[in-house]
């Protein structure tokens, strides 16, 4: 009979809980579950209709619309400055007055002479007037009365020579005080009283620059040359002017600008003011007044003009601003926001999110962008749903869930299928009802 040793049985006993333990875990053990694609958090906006206006922007130069240097035409000293460095003066106000003393002299020997040379003519007059009385009586001959003829002449000539010279003399008389030609603001007073000014010199004594009204000098891209001459032709077709550290936008601008409806002054707010306030400034708007006849080969654009009443005076001249030339206002447009549009390699596309929360990539044609609003011809339909941040992150079919609010982005009302976040308004207030809708979707998942 075989009797086992010790280290037989404990390698059988080692063999014997293997077998057990393998038995236990293929016996007990699952296949893990198969994990669910996450959510990706996104913000989305509705696509609607809206009124956008077609506007070119461009930098511009404030000039004034007319401008005037003014200098002495006499020589002499500056005895009075009669206005303050940028002042605003009104035309035919007094500016400067010159030393009058040498030219009061002058005047008043002008006048002496020529009273003195008339009283020669009149005498000279009346003697030819005898002597041709004499000469049909044969007192004096024909040739003493032609003498006396050419002395009245004569001495009348004299006489009109001394009108001009006193003519003279009273212009630089008056010239002695002089006056605004315009109505303008002054500039930096470049003579001072007790100054010797001199006729023609080079150095001017003010610039007066007229801004009330004002011009806006700026050039628009030859290839719009076309639509600004259709639509300028039968409407004033309104600007605005903002500082040129803003960019300008042409927010949607329902109720009111049309095409051709309204005077210039309404048009004009149908485009937003440069910065987001379109009312913020009223001295902002103003409408096109030039159109130059031909079209700069160098650059390809030509330049405008367009003219602001300016009453605030708030355009200074030689200020660089943007300007917004509104030509119509496109009606009932499908727009979605400018952040929507993803441009790959196959052109343009949105991700449009379905009823069951899911992302589907959808190719669009973009018409053109109108500041924070993009216009698509096709590929979307009003009512529908896009993603504005996140589609980095997406991927077709994959779960979305609303941005929380306080994790920035915006959450749209659209988001729920509601009425459509409008472009412009309150910000705390979309804030506050953005906040709110979002909550329901967000807990959905």
């Amino acid at each position: 009979m075989w009797t086992p040793t010790p280290r037989a049985g404990r390698r059988g006993l080692q063999a014997a809980l293997l077998a057990l333990a393998w038995l236990a875990g293929a016996c007990g053990s699952k296949a893990p579950p198969k994990a669910g694609r996450p959510a990706v958090t996104v913000t989305l906006d509705q696509v609607r209709r809206a009124s956008v206006p077609y506007t070119i922007v461009a930098n511009g130069i404030v000039t004034p619309l007319q401008s005037a240097t003014v200098a002495a035409q006499v020589d002499g000293l500056v005895t009075e400055v009669a206005f303050r460095e940028g002042q605003d003066v009104a035309k035919g106000q007094l500016l400067f007055r010159i030393d009058a003393r040498p030219y009061e002299a002058a005047y008043q020997q002008a006048l002496s002479v020529l009273a003195r040379d008339k009283a020669t003519a009149d005498n000279a007059r009346a003697q030819f007037e005898r002597y041709n009385a004499l000469v049909s009586g044969g007192v004096v001959t024909r040739e003493q009365a032609d003498q006396m003829r050419a002395t009245a002449q004569s001495t009348a000539a004299i006489v009109g020579a001394d009108s001009a010279a006193l003519k003279t003399a009273k212009f630089n008389l008056d010239n002695t005080t002089i006056r605004a030609p315009i109505a303008g603001r002054t500039g930096a007073l470049l003579v001072r009283e007790g100054n010797l000014v001199r006729a023609g010199g080079g150095t001017p004594l003010v610039v007066i620059n007229q801004v009330k009204p004002i011009l806006v000098r700026f050039a628009a891209p030859s290839s719009e040359l076309r639509n600004i001459l259709t639509y300028g032709k039968s409407q004033e077709l309104p600007v605005v002017a903002g500082p040129s550290t803003a960019t300008a936008q042409a927010a949607p601008a329902p109720d009111t600008a049309r095409r051709g409806d309204g005077d210039a002054a309404s048009r004009a707010r149908a485009v937003e003011a440069p910065g987001g306030k379109a009312d913020a400034d009223p001295n902002s708007y103003g409408k096109l007044y030039f159109i130059d006849n031909a079209v700069d080969t160098t650059t390809g654009t030509v330049q405008l003009k367009a003219t602001f009443p300016n009453a605030a005076g708030t355009l200074w001249a030689g200020q660089f601003v943007t300007t917004t030339l509104q030509l119509y206002v496109e009606e009932n447009a499908i727009v979605v926001p400018a952040e929507a549009v993803v441009t790959g390699q196959r052109g343009a596309y949105v991700w449009v999110v379905d009823s069951s929360n899911a992302a589907r990539e959808r190719p669009v044609t973009v018409e053109r962008t109108a500041g924070p609003l993009t216009i698509v011809t096709s590929g979307v339909s009003e009512g529908e749903r896009v993603v504005t941040t996140g589609q980095s992150r997406l991927s077709p079919g994959a779960p979305v869930e609303l941005r929380a609010p306080g994790e920035g982005g915006r959450v749209g009302r659209g988001a729920r299928g509601a009425a459509p976040t409008e472009a412009k308004g309150n910000a705390k207030g979309d804030a506050k009802g953005d906040a709110k809708d979002a909550s329901a979707p967000a807990k959905k998942g």
